[in-house]
């Protein structure tokens, strides 16, 4: 059967391929062969730039021509890389063998031994992996988080004045108002964000225990760690100094474990717009042709912010595991890293989804200000706690108690039955003034 996205098995690649499909070009076999093929390149000009004895015949006007390898690098090329690597049964040696055909090509014959110098696998793994991953977070991932953040905080603002109750614990309580509740997700988000931009891309670089060792036997003169903090610095990462055979990966789980928390933080966005849309408080936006309910026709579900909240679970999971699991490793190497890295773009994928669902749903969102303001009128108990606060500033006798028991009989608490309390009180008609401007509609704070 051939692969498509109706017989994919991952609906990353199948139902939700158009959502995610610019992620491809990192995460996907050719993505990262791709960068294995641009650190194999970046890393012999570097060597040519020191220059080593053998290479200072090399014309630094050949480096465009370089480059192009993996600037122009097609999915063709992937392929030749991949018919290399049935019989190598190697794939970063089957990178290098490539290579060397375009060296061939360029009349570099006599330098082409320098490709893949002095490196173990890992070198190149762990120097494409966290600069494609850094760059996927540049051009794909950053600019999603961003926009679902500034489209909260559109909403928010033009909901600022709207007075709404509040539920602590289920339960009707000082009210709020609709805009900062919002900008409560906005604000966790920035933070979150903030946190992102300290968080560094690093990479291993050392050769194959992390000791230079291949490159200090042949080389004794060149300093080998300056050399590669350069190097790897021109890429835009980090070098770890002291690593064994493998990056030991404590950066990259601080960014899982960030990503998670961003994560978090929406999936409580999309559970809390689910219930305003559950009490009415939003009504959605019906698109002709739709269908709610396969039985019941009047129904318009709150599918996108469901279909988030599933999508984000999964991220989760994954990313939970990748972050606990990244950082182990048996002695100087195992190859669990390797099988585990594959599925680095499986939990960014979906978390891509959810937040478009989400940006989905929140273009839907129509505010039922009649139902908000039924709400509030409905529990007029919730401004108990702001009288009993302005008598307790008077030094009136129990306050708390006295609004207690009038809050807890089982008679309904409406204005007149507030209003009544109010003009019972022994208190002076400024204090009472005072009393009678509190309401649900106006008791919002700041």
């Amino acid at each position: 059967m051939d692969l498509n996205t109706l017989t994919a098995i991952s609906p990353i690649d199948g139902r939700y391929r158009n959502k995610v499909s610019d992620l491809a070009n990192y995460f996907s076999e050719y993505g990262l062969i791709r960068y294995r093929v641009l650190v194999e390149i970046e890393y012999f000009i570097a060597l040519c730039e020191i220059p080593l004895p053998q290479l200072k015949e090399v014309d630094a006007a050949i480096f465009p021509e370089l480059r192009k390898i993996y600037e122009a690098f097609t999915i063709e090329h992937a392929a030749q890389i991949k018919e290399i690597e049935k019989t190598t049964n190697h794939d970063i040696k089957a990178v290098e063998y490539f290579i060397k055909q375009r060296f061939d090509e360029l009349g570099l014959q006599d330098v082409k031994e320098f490709v893949h110098f002095g490196l173990t696998s890992q070198d190149i793994n762990n120097t494409s992996i966290p600069l494609l991953f850094k760059e996927a977070i540049e051009h794909s991932i950053l600019p999603l988080w961003n926009e679902l953040r500034d489209r909260l905080e559109e909403l928010a603002n033009s909901w600022t004045e709207v007075p709404m109750l509040a539920r602590t614990h289920g339960q009707p309580a000082s009210p709020t108002r609709l805009g900062k509740e919002l900008m409560v997700f906005v604000d966790r988000l920035d933070q979150q964000l903030k946190l992102l931009q300290s968080l560094k891309h690093a990479a291993k670089f050392g050769g194959a225990t992390g000791n230079f060792n291949a490159h200090k036997v042949a080389y004794p003169e060149v300093q080998w760690v300056s050399f590669a903090n350069i190097f790897v610095d021109s890429l835009g990462l980090q070098r770890s100094q002291i690593t064994t055979q493998i990056e030991h990966y404590d950066h990259l789980a601080a960014w899982l474990d960030n990503f998670k928390r961003l994560n978090t933080i929406l999936l409580d966005l999309d559970r809390d717009v689910w219930q305003y849309i559950s009490m009415n408080y939003f009504t959605q936006k019906i698109k002709a042709g739709e269908v709610g309910s396969s039985a019941m026709p009047h129904k318009v579900n709150p599918i996108d912010f469901e279909n988030s909240e599933g999508n984000l679970g999964i991220a989760n999971a994954i990313f939970t595991h990748l972050s606990e699991k990244l950082p182990i490793s048996r002695l100087q190497r195992d190859l669990t890293d390797s099988t585990v890295l594959r599925n680095l773009g499986t939990p960014v994928g979906h978390t891509l989804i959810a937040i478009k669902a989400t940006l989905k749903g929140l273009g839907k969102l129509q505010l039922n200000q009649a139902a908000i303001n039924a709400d509030l009128e409905a529990n007029w108990a919730v401004v108990a706690e702001a009288i009993q606060t302005i008598l307790r500033r008077e030094g009136y006798p129990k306050p708390y108690e006295a609004l207690k028991a009038l809050t807890r009989t089982n008679e309904k608490i409406t204005s007149e039955s507030i209003k009544v309390f109010v003009e019972q009180l022994d208190v002076s008609e400024a204090i009472k003034s005072e009393l009678r401007e509190v309401s649900p509609f106006s008791y919002t704070g700041v």
